[in-house]
């Protein structure tokens, strides 16, 4: 199910035996454009350390409590590894992390969660996956939703906005779109641009660069932010531009795997 993150952004994180804290924000990697973490603010619970949870451990989102199951217990989190708030997502870290828990790493092949699309696939069968792959050298290409909010997108031929919001899958937690609010151009209309549509992002600018032109984004299937897309607005998105759906690929993916 599509969600945004503005929302779940305060929903409680709650384990297997209490609560541990709320969503604060997401950390998710610019290469997939996949969430890799949700930073739980934790009150005065682990109040020294920033504590970051998989997809791996997430059980399901309650929307109508506003809250998200986590299959873990605090002792489990508690004894991960530590990291520092004033500290950035360390591969070193990341491996002890993983490590810690027996999880796969989501770097180890090609798609959103290593060699699979869904998590929980990962899940089910990560005591067959055989031997985790060497590290690759380079950037971990890790961001913060926080970061990224607000930053100009700019189109082949001009500006058209800037960044309002990200809409994620919850169960594959792959950032789907970008929220593009228009205000300054066409006068508070927002629209949707998929990761997928992105040329590159100048971090050092805090800029987005999308391959489309000013026209076709001015011609999209308006977003309302009161609804969540369902599949015929994003396949009509989709047409307008003339652009392949992400959920054939995947599907095909994960009925395999069942």
């Amino acid at each position: 199910m599509l969600e945004k993150v503005k929302t779940l952004e305060g929903y409680t994180l709650d384990s297997r035996d209490g609560e541990i804290g709320k969503v604060s924000q997401f950390y998710f990697d610019d290469l997939h454009w996949t969430v890799r973490y949700l930073v739980a603010n934790t009150g005065n619970w682990l109040t020294d350390r920033l504590v970051l949870i998989s997809p791996y451990a997430l059980a399901g989102v309650i929307k109508e409590d506003r809250r998200i199951a986590v299959n873990l217990t605090k002792k489990q989190i508690e004894d991960s590894p530590p990291l520092s708030s004033d500290k950035p997502v360390s591969r070193q870290f990341e491996e002890a992390y993983y490590g810690h828990f027996g999880w796969p790493t989501y770097w180890g092949g090609p798609l959103m969660w290593g060699s699979y699309y869904y998590p929980q696939i990962v899940r089910e069968q990560e005591h067959n996956l055989g031997p985790v792959p060497a590290t690759p050298n380079g950037d971990r290409h890790l961001r913060s939703t926080l970061e990224v909010d607000g930053y100009h997108v700019q189109a082949s031929d001009g500006e058209i906005g800037h960044v309002e919001d990200f809409i994620v899958d919850d169960e594959t937690w792959a950032i789907r779109y970008l929220v593009i609010d228009t205000r300054n151009w066409l006068h508070g209309k927002q629209v949707l641009v998929s990761p997928r549509w992105i040329e590159k992002v100048s971090w050092g600018e805090s800029k987005v660069f999308v391959n489309l032109s000013r026209e076709s984004v001015k011609k999209s299937p308006e977003y309302s932010e009161t609804s969540l897309p369902n599949r015929d607005y994003e396949t009509t998105l989709h047409r307008h531009y003339n652009r392949e759906g992400y959920w054939d690929g995947e599907l095909v993916t994960k009925r395999h795997h069942q």
